[in-house]
């Protein structure tokens, strides 16, 4: 016990003298080096908090220095907050650095843009004063927009939530007013919690329009709802998160999905981008065989943490569509439906976890659980049908097509480079995955090279040397995804080929 009471004094003793200043030093001289001579702060949305930027401070000197002062510009009217040494402020004085030692100062921002004169908004950190003051300056570009929230009890503050089919859910967000119902491109939409398209109405998003969602956000197409997505091959329409630094532009999760529910009709996307989500687009409308639920064209879904497009016995199609990488499934189509894909690229280099599932999966049933047992229930697969595509992966296997018998399973695959190397002969005796069967699979290239630019920052264009080029058939399908001209030996996939340099 004596041995105990020992040890802990020592510890209370070298503790409370760490805390202690016990060194001399010197003022500072002016000498200061500093990890960077501009901060960028990229750029943020009105009233919203940017994320934490670093500065680092050097004292290249053989003594200890006093910093006198350190300092915002602007000082307590700046729009930039300041933490150093693990205090917050926005001025400090008598900050010591040891000899050939360093610190950091932390920097964040919010900022209104109503209330500053130009959105390019600066500030400088000063430190010491006089002769010897020396700055950093510090840069922001502050982006209006419109601001789409959910409605907040009065009384209790809390956020409302939607329902739907007359039934309360748990779901953040409200329905868009008939005034909301056309996204324009005179300034971005942040949206918070899901903004729902009620029945009967469409949600138009012109060419050049960019939607930001926060966190657990995203669109919801209600039964009997539309949306338009009318993007251009000059102006694309953008889905993305709300934070803007460059460091969350490849990050995925930062937002919900695009969920079309049951019943919704007449949904179409052109020359859109869908990235960095949970599920790019989930498709649960039971669509007609005929008519697509959701009609995608020239459209690029990347980096989601579970799927790029979730279908559920449904009709989706798509033309030079890009479907990159996703935690789950680039595109799934399941609980039977309707497939059609020509000329799109499925890609999956994901790297952030570890992935089982193939790039592309379809099946037709789905599993519920009655008085504790599983029970398998399979629905029609009227069509899944690709033809011009690539589907390829980093692993051996991916592309499944998973069967149980009891209902139609249609299926046609066509001029496609596909990724499925069985090196454990796990589908020998799969039926649906015999490739050499010319009644549903035709001129297929079977691990071939891609050779796409760059897959692992999802740059799926393809080069001279892919096994994709000149190998597509004829079809309707006249312009590639960047409106080059496919009419005379098509290149399978959303790309026509190019020279890379």
């Amino acid at each position: 016990m004596k041995i105990f009471q020992s040890i802990l004094l020592v510890i209370i003793v070298i503790a409370v003298s760490s805390c202690r200043k016990d060194f001399s030093t010197v003022p500072s001289f002016g000498n200061l080096e500093f990890s960077k001579d501009t901060v960028f702060l990229d750029t943020v949305f009105t009233n919203i908090g940017s994320a934490t930027y670093n500065l680092k401070v050097y004292n290249r000197s053989n003594k200890a220095i006093t910093i006198p002062q350190i300092r915002l510009e602007n000082g307590n009217a700046s729009n930039y907050r300041l933490n150093v040494d693990g205090n917050p402020g926005k001025s400090f004085d008598n900050i010591d650095i040891l000899a050939n030692d360093s610190m950091y100062v932390f920097i964040e921002t919010t900022i209104d843009f109503n209330s500053i004169p130009d959105p390019l908004y600066t500030d400088r950190i000063l430190f010491d004063t006089g002769n010897n003051q020396q700055d950093v300056d510090l840069v922001t570009l502050v982006q209006d927009a419109t601001f789409i929230y959910p409605g907040k009890d009065p009384v209790t503050m809390k956020i409302d939530s939607l329902s739907l089919d007359g039934t309360p859910t748990t779901i953040k967000g409200r329905f868009l007013e008939d005034s909301e119902l056309t996204f324009t491109n005179e300034k971005p939409y942040v949206i918070y919690g899901y903004a729902a398209v009620a029945s009967t109405k469409t949600l138009t998003i012109e060419a050049g329009a960019r939607i930001h969602f926060h966190d657990n956000s995203g669109l919801i197409i209600d039964t009997d709802a539309t949306l338009k997505v009318n993007g251009t091959l000059n102006e694309k329409v953008v889905f993305e998160g709300d934070r803007l630094e460059h460091s969350f532009s490849k990050i995925p999760g930062q937002w919900g999905t695009i969920w079309m529910r049951a019943g919704s009709t007449n949904n179409e996307v052109n020359h859109a981008q869908i990235k960095n989500g949970v599920i790019g687009f989930l498709v649960d409308s039971i669509g007609s065989p005929t008519t697509p639920t959701l009609k995608l064209e020239n459209t690029e879904i990347y980096n989601h943490t579970n799927f790029g497009i979730l279908g559920r016995e449904t009709n989706i199609e798509g033309n030079n569509v890009v479907v990159g990488n996703a935690g789950q499934t680039s595109f799934a189509g399941t609980v039977g439906g309707t497939y059609n894909f020509t000329h799109s690229t499925f890609a999956n280099y994901w790297n952030n976890s570890f992935r089982t599932l193939p790039t592309v999966l379809i099946n037709n049933f789905f599993i519920r659980e009655e008085n504790g047992q599983e029970i398998i229930e399979t629905r029609d697969l009227h069509a899944a049908n690709f033809t011009n595509c690539i589907i390829e992966g980093t692993n051996n296997i991916e592309f499944v097509l998973d069967k149980v018998d009891g209902n139609l399973f249609n299926y046609n695959v066509s001029n496609c480079l596909i990724r499925f190397n069985d090196l454990n002969n796990s589908y020998t005796n799969t039926p649906e995955l015999d490739f050499n069967n010319a009644t549903h699979y035709q001129n297929i290239i079977l691990n071939g090279n891609p050779d796409f630019k760059n897959p692992f920052d999802e740059e799926y264009i393809i080069g001279e040397n892919s096994d994709a080029v000149n190998n597509a058939a004829p079809t309707s399908i006249s312009f590639d995804i960047l409106g080059v001209d496919r009419s005379t030996n098509p290149d399978i996939g959303a790309y026509q080929h190019i020279i890379f340099e």
